[in-house]
C-alpha cells in the first residue's frame, strides 16, 4: 500500500512555484497577486482563507485578504466583485463560500471575470472543462489529478466510480477522468445519494474518489483488493478524549480498507492540501495569461 501523501506533494509544488516567482522578481517583471473575499466570519472559512494567505507569502504571491460583514448585500459585493474585476494589479480571486443567506451564490460566482475565476467555478471554465479546452480546472479535482500523475497511477481502462455529485468535485472529477489523455481515458460511474446497492458497484471499482462527506462511509466490504482509493470527505467528528474536542474523519474507513488498497489518501494530509496548491497554481497560470494579453 502506498500512500498518496498530499502534504509532501503540495510543498514540492509550492516549491516549485516558489522557483517561477523567484525568476518572475529576478526579471523584474510582476509577480502573481490573489485576492480572496470572505463575507462573514464562519470559522472554518476564516481558517481557510487564512491558510491561503499564508501559502501565498510563503511562494511569494502578493494577496489580498477582502473582508466584509455579515450583512453585506448582494449588491454591495457585487460592487466589489467588479472593482476586483477591473483591478490590473489583481491575477486572480476567491470567493469564500458558503456566503450568507441574503446572497444568490450562482449571481456572484457568475458575476467574476472568467480570466480571473482561479476556483473554476465559472460556467465558461467549467465548460471548456468539459470539452477538453485550456482553462482553470476547480482546484481539488486539479489537485486530485496531479497526485495521480506524480504518484504514476494508471488510469487507463480503470472503472473509477466517483461518489458524489457536487460541482466542486464530483460532477468535475467523472468528467475529467473519461478525458482523452492521463490522468484519464477511465470508465466512469458517477454515483449519489439515489444510486442503489452502490456496494454492488463500488466492489467493481479500480478507483474510487469520495465526496461525500459522510464519515467512514466506504468500508473494507465495499472495495476489491488492490483499488486506488482517494477521499476527499473532510468532517469534524465529536471526540472527548482529544484534546481538540473533535477528530477530522474521511468518507473512508482508513483503517481497514487501506490493508486492501494499492494506494490511498490519508485524511488529513492527503487531498486538502493539494487544493490550496493547485489554486496557486491558476493564479500563476492567470499572470502567465495576463501578461501575454
Amino acid at each position: 500500500m502506498t500512500l498518496l501523501d498530499g502534504r509532501k506533494v503540495s510543498n514540492e509544488i509550492k516549491d516549485e512555484i516558489a522557483a517561477e516567482v523567484a525568476k518572475m522578481k529576478a526579471k523584474g517583471e510582476k509577480v502573481p497577486h490573489l485576492a480572496a473575499v470572505l463575507v462573514g466570519d464562519d470559522g472554518a472559512s476564516l481558517t481557510y482563507v487564512g491558510s491561503k494567505v499564508k501559502a501565498c507569502e510563503r511562494i511569494g504571491f502578493e494577496s489580498t485578504l477582502v473582508k466584509m460583514p455579515n450583512t453585506t448585500s448582494e449588491l454591495e459585493l457585487l460592487k466589489k466583485i467588479e472593482e476586483l474585476n477591473n483591478n490590473d494589479d489583481i491575477d486572480g480571486f476567491i470567493i469564500q463560500l458558503p456566503l450568507p443567506p441574503q446572497i444568490d451564490e450562482q449571481k456572484v460566482l457568475m458575476a467574476v471575470d472568467p480570466s480571473k475565476d482561479v476556483d473554476g467555478f465559472h460556467p465558461e471554465n467549467f465548460g471548456k472543462m468539459a470539452l477538453d479546452m485550456s482553462t482553470f480546472i476547480p482546484a481539488t479535482p486539479f489537485g486530485i489529478l496531479e497526485l495521480l500523475e506524480r504518484y504514476k497511477v494508471d488510469t487507463k481502462g480503470k472503472h473509477t466510480v466517483v461518489i458524489g455529485r457536487s460541482h466542486i468535485v464530483g460532477r468535475p472529477m467523472s468528467i475529467l477522468m473519461s478525458r482523452k489523455g492521463w490522468p484519464g481515458n477511465s470508465t466512469v460511474t458517477l454515483t449519489h445519494s439515489s444510486t442503489k446497492n452502490i456496494s454492488q458497484i463500488t466492489t467493481q471499482a479500480d478507483i474510487i474518489i469520495s465526496a461525500l462527506g459522510v464519515p467512514d462511509f466506504l468500508k473494507a466490504e465495499m472495495v476489491k483488493d488492490d483499488v486506488v482509493i482517494i477521499d476527499v470527505g473532510i468532517t469534524r467528528v465529536e471526540d472527548k478524549n482529544h484534546p481538540k474536542g473533535y477528530v477530522i474523519k474521511g468518507d473512508v474507513d482508513f483503517e481497514n480498507v487501506s490493508k486492501k488498497a494499492s494506494f490511498i489518501t490519508p485524511v488529513p494530509g492527503g487531498v486538502g492540501p493539494m487544493t490550496i496548491a493547485m489554486l496557486l497554481k491558476n493564479t500563476l497560470l492567470a499572470r502567465e495569461q495576463r501578461k501575454s494579453l
